[in-house]
């Protein structure tokens, strides 16, 4: 039986980058309140209760604050479960994302 030998011809380069990361900003409105902004920087994004304080307290003042930074799937996953539960209660809570500078 003949010995069958195995040519590797060259070699295939593959570039390996970190995936895009976005940063998660919750805008100011007149109707939410500040507590329910607490609650939701402390269960989506889990911040402490102080930094949650502390962001709700910027954004109250600046109009918008970065809540964190993900890569796509988990910032939009943030973004959708905040806005479902603000919804739920009644709130118009905006937050939004967009790719990290």
């Amino acid at each position: 039986m003949p010995k069958e030998s195995l040519k590797i011809s060259g070699y295939q380069r593959t570039d390996l980058r970190e995936p895009q990361r976005y940063q998660v900003i919750i805008h100011n409105d007149d109707f939410t309140t500040m507590d329910f902004v607490v609650m939701i920087l402390t269960t989506v994004f889990f911040k402490s209760l102080a930094e949650a304080k502390t962001l709700m307290l910027q954004v109250h003042h600046s109009g918008r604050s970065v809540v964190g930074t993900y890569t796509y799937d988990i910032a939009l996953s943030k973004v959708n479960k905040a806005t479902t539960m603000a919804r739920e209660e009644g709130f118009p809570l905006r937050l939004s994302m967009e790719p990290e500078q």
